[in-house]
């Protein structure tokens, strides 16, 4: 009786290990093209200082891509999300999650985004969006798989969006 168990534990440990090497190495990349229709900058109160006010980005975008060619047999989801990166005076890499989403085996891969508006708050700890003229966005996932380990994959196609050098008027109340 234990050596069965012993036996079945160690069939599966090799049919699990046999799925994740048969997919390990598959290139997870496909092309995503992001188009981008709209910037707006506000300058807001932060509230984390005294009197201290940020830039707040607003970005509407459109993104396209198929993404059937990542999903195979040991695909069970994938985590997307469209982040930006850039270079301010105080900080050399600045990444925010704009959006995101989470597809699962079955559900439709081709992905077709249209005037899409930021799902998060696009915040700056500063004056740094203003006058950006190198904002890139990119799309990203993570795949979720059946057995093995949970890789990072870059969409190879991103957008530089340059910022405006004025704020956008806030409404008062």
């Amino acid at each position: 009786m234990k050596s069965t168990k012993i036996r079945t534990a160690l069939v599966m440990a090799a049919l699990t290990f046999g799925c994740f090497v048969t997919t390990a190495f598959k290139d997870r990349s496909v092309p995503v093209d992001i188009q981008v229709s709209r910037v707006m900058l506000k300058n807001v109160d932060d509230f984390t200082g005294p009197k201290e006010r940020s830039d707040l980005g607003f970005v509407t975008f459109d993104v396209t891509a198929d993404l059937r060619p990542i999903f195979d047999w040991n695909v069970k989801q994938l985590f997307l999300y469209l982040s930006a990166e850039y270079e301010t005076k105080s900080n050399a890499l600045n990444q925010v999650v704009l959006w995101d989403k989470i597809i699962l085996r079955g559900e439709n891969t081709n992905l077709s985004l249209k005037d899409m508006k930021s799902k998060y708050f696009f915040f700056d700890d500063g004056n740094g969006l203003r006058g950006n003229k190198n904002i890139t966005l990119t799309l990203s996932w993570n795949v979720v798989p059946n057995a093995g380990i949970l890789p990072l994959v870059m969409g190879s196609g991103h957008k530089s969006v340059p910022f405006p050098d004025a704020y956008e008027a806030t409404k008062s109340y």
